[in-house]
């Protein structure tokens, strides 16, 4: 008997928590950040406080009332033994967007992460250049201790090196890959907190519940993968995936070996939006990132001034998608440090080498807490970076990929005109409405010609289609995926279109968080 119980993700886009249990244990299916949840409670000037570990969390009902957790995360005023506690043989990542992995910092540190090579790499290089909180540090921890003898209040102590999971990638890590996941940025140093590397082994040579299989997808992100896991039936679990980028053919492939799939645990995050012929708006096909290509580029030609790129982090097909455009119209890309690093950090895990065409910008910020610049992107790309002076005085000869957390730079840089592309997702809440206004205020001041959107009279944002690719696969080509797996029972996640699965497909399950069904 296998059983399936969606504790998160049902029922909105995002924060997916599956657990599938079979005769020889149980494996976790993503275990991501609810931001729809969170937004209920919490805004950016209001967070979950990490000295109280995961009580505020528990007591919020944003993570499931599971005995899994961290035992350094555990107050004293919390009892977690009440809860059911499965043991978990692993978490499959699906990628590294944090709505699939924006949770994994919370559990045992026992529990290893299945994941492709450049999703691992990610993951570790996005803690070594972000901010560290007890939720998103998936690779590596901090272990927390009490502060006084309450109990109540946790603290990491800088006696207690930095500990990994353990690692399991779907094809042989390559040495540069282990090497990178073995050590932090700043380790050496005589004061420094020391790190504890975990073991990186390859899946052919893991012992786990179900037979695992994962297959690389087409999404907007590196190293998005989906699984077939077989047991007494096969699951197939889709993760984020699309047909309409560069490796579509990859999502097709994992189609093909998907189909009679007993089980099909499926997106659905565009199910509601119906498309149609080519054109802009509701009813537009979807856009291809060549369709993106040749949007972005006649926009960039024969600009007078800076071309400022705005694009999803970690987007790397779209940053090549614009490394192209600057080679062609006589530009340099520059990118972030923080972009650059994590180019490095893809590079150990597929050999390919994407930083010698960009340039980085010299950001005015303390170094002494960024040693992941000093020691890397400063050591691989000491020659390309570009000061806020050089893009003042010969703006004609760069894009710089900036978003709009970076839109602070431009005080420095002090740009006249130019053209900003914005070349993203559409605002889906009331809040990124209001950044997007707060945005279009920066784009003014520095004299900017917006392209990809604008606002209306109502000061409401305006999405231009052909300038983003979503990283989901429209109605239609949701509907070609099922229809090829044509699986025994459908259950939809990552979605707010229940009634559209429901209305075209037999066999559709449509849970509710927490809610277990067996097979």
């Amino acid at each position: 008997m296998t059983s399936i119980t969606v504790y998160d993700g049902a029922q909105g886009i995002g924060g997916n928590k599956i657990l599938v249990g079979g005769e020889k244990g149980n494996l976790l299916l993503d275990f991501g950040k609810n931001f729809g949840k969170y937004g209920v409670y919490y805004e950016e000037f209001l967070k979950n406080r990490d000295s109280r570990g995961i009580h505020d969390l528990v007591h919020l009902d944003l993570v499931p009332k599971l005995n899994i957790y961290r035992n350094d995360l555990i107050p004293s005023d919390l009892r977690m033994d009440a809860y059911p506690a499965p043991e978990i043989a692993a978490v499959l990542v699906s990628h590294a967007h944090i709505d699939h992995s924006g949770n994994i910092g919370l559990l045992d540190l026992a529990i290893p992460l299945v994941a492709s090579p450049l999703t691992l790499a990610l993951m570790k290089g996005m803690q070594d250049s972000g901010v560290s909180s007890a939720e998103t540090d998936a690779y590596y921890a901090s272990p927390k201790m009490p502060t006084n003898e309450s109990g109540l209040m946790l603290e990491s102590d800088a006696k207690i090196p930095h500990t990994c999971r353990n690692s399991i990638c779907t094809t042989r890590p390559a040495d540069a890959l282990v090497a990178f996941l073995s050590r932090r940025p700043g380790q050496d140093g005589p004061r420094a907190k020391k790190f504890q590397p975990g073991e990186c082994a390859s899946l052919d040579n893991a012992a786990l519940p179900f037979k695992v299989m994962p297959y690389e997808v087409d999404h907007s992100i590196f190293g998005a993968t989906a699984y077939l896991l077989e047991g007494d039936q096969v699951i197939a679990y889709t993760g984020d995936l699309r047909l309409h980028g560069k490796l579509g053919e990859k999502t097709r492939d994992f189609v093909h070996h998907a189909k009679d799939a007993s089980v099909l645990i499926t997106e659905g995050t565009r199910a509601g939006r119906h498309t149609g012929p080519e054109g802009e708006g509701e009813g537009a096909a979807p856009a291809s990132e060549r369709q993106v290509y040749e949007t972005c580029r006649a926009a960039s030609d024969d600009v007078k001034g800076l071309v400022i790129a705005d694009f999803s982090p970690r987007n790397f097909e779209r940053l090549e998608t614009f490394i192209r455009i600057a080679e062609e119209t006589g530009r340099t890309l520059v990118v972030t440090a923080k972009d650059l690093y994590l180019l490095h950090a893809l590079e150990c895990a597929d050999g390919v080498c994407r930083i010698t065409p960009v340039g980085v910008y010299g950001e005015l910020a303390d170094m002494k807490k960024r040693k992941w610049e000093t020691e890397v992107v400063q050591d691989r790309a000491y020659g390309q970076y570009v000061s806020h002076k050089e893009l003042h005085q010969n703006p004609d000869q760069y894009i710089a990929c900036f978003s709009f957390y970076d839109m602070k730079h431009l005080l420095d840089i002090k740009p006249v005109g130019g053209v900003y592309i914005y070349s993203s997702c559409e605002a889906f809440d009331e809040e990124m409405e209001i950044d997007f206004r707060r945005l279009w205020q920066w784009i003014r001041r520095f004299g900017f010609e917006a392209r990809g959107f604008s606002l209306d009279e109502k000061e409401k944002p305006v999405f231009d289609s052909r300038y983003h690719a979503s990283g989901h696969a429209s109605r239609e080509d949701l509907a070609w995926i099922i229809g090829q797996v044509d699986p025994d029972l459908i259950i939809p996640v990552h979605t707010e279109s229940h009634q559209w699965f429901s209305d075209t497909f037999d066999r559709v399950k449509v849970m509710q968080d927490g809610e277990r069904i067996e097979i």
